[in-house]
Formats: structure tokens, C-alpha cells, sequence
């Protein structure tokens, strides 16, 4: 099967620089394992989305412990994550975590220095599009993944195009390839 790297919305034009397809999850693994200081910023969705082992934000907290990441989500899912017992999350709009990853000077979330990895999943589609192509045309510092189900042209790494089952499956692997061996 092939592997559908154009943008989920048609209509959308990323320009002539666009994401790598992550042909194989064990590719995000080895950008987080090789990261610095990697983040993740999560969305709504993830207290929405049901895959076939539970909720996306599930899948979201088992990625962030076994990799060591901290978590900025938007306000309005971070007491989902405090109701599943994890605390390494700071709440903080959308628009304010974009302008301080694109910040050179800020120090990260935890005061460890900047960002060099930043994880994006559980948006809306057009909204990380638009935060993704910010970071793209204003922060080649930082390198962004996009692991939600649709393509982002706009990521340094996205996965492809994919179903709810398939994406499961990615994550899965994925999780299973940040144990500690």
C-alpha cells in the first residue's frame, strides 16, 4: 500500500519545502531519543479521539513517560490529564506556545533551554497547519512532528495520511520503541 503524503485538505499549498513522511514510527523514536530537549503540545482532540486500546490521550501520557517529555497542551485538556494522575503538564494557548518555540531566547518549559524537538498532536487540522507553517517559515531551529493521523506538509516529519486503526497501530509501535531496554 502506498504511503499518501499530500495535504489531508486538498485545496491547501504547502509551498516547495514539505514534511518528510514518517514511513516507519520507529523514526520518531530515534528523533526523540536524539533530541535534547524535546516537547510535546497537545490538543482538544486527544480527550476525543478513541482508538482501538483507549482514549488518544492515553497513548499521549504512556509516549510522554517513557520518553521523559514534557507536555504543554491548551487549558482546556490539561485537567484531563491531571484527572489521569499526571502532572508534567503545563496548560497554555495555542498561539502563545507557537511564539515561544519560535523564541530563541526562551529557556523551555521546564527552564532546561530551548526546544529543539516539538511534538504536535490532537489538533484540529487547519490549526496546526497554520501553527506548523509559522514554526516552518520562522523557527528553522526546532524541528516539528506532526503524529496525528493526517499528513502535515508543513512539520519538518508528519505521518502520512492514515486511518483511526492504523494510526493506533503507529503509535503503539511507537510507544513500544521508547521502553527502556
Amino acid at each position: 500500500m502506498g504511503v499518501a503524503v499530500e495535504p489531508w485538505q486538498t485545496a491547501e499549498i504547502p509551498g516547495p519545502k514539505k514534511a518528510l513522511a514518517i514511513t516507519n514510527p520507529q523514526i520518531v523514536v530515534s528523533l526523540i531519543k536524539r533530541s535534547k530537549n524535546p516537547i510535546m503540545v497537545v490538543g482538544h482532540k486527544a480527550a476525543e479521539a478513541q482508538l482501538e486500546n483507549g482514549l488518544l490521550i492515553e497513548y499521549i501520557i504512556r509516549i510522554s513517560e517513557r520518553a521523559g517529555i514534557p507536555i504543554v497542551s491548551t487549558p482546556s485538556i490539561q485537567s484531563e490529564f491531571i484527572k489521569r494522575g499526571f502532572s508534567r503538564v503545563v496548560g497554555m494557548p495555542l498561539v502563545d506556545i507557537a511564539n515561544r518555540l519560535a523564541d530563541p531566547e526562551w529557556t523551555g518549559i521546564e527552564g532546561k533551554g530551548a526546544h529543539d524537538l516539538a511534538i504536535f498532536i490532537g489538533f484540529t487540522y487547519y490549526v496546526s497547519w497554520l501553527i506548523l507553517s509559522g514554526l516552518k517559515h520562522f523557527s528553522p531551529q526546532i524541528k516539528t512532528v506532526s503524529i496525528d493521523m493526517h499528513y502535515q506538509p508543513h512539520a519538518s516529519w508528519s505521518l502520512p495520511n492514515m486511518s483511526l486503526s492504523d494510526w493506533g497501530k503507529n503509535l503503539e509501535v511507537l510507544i513500544e520503541g521508547l521502553e527502556v531496554k
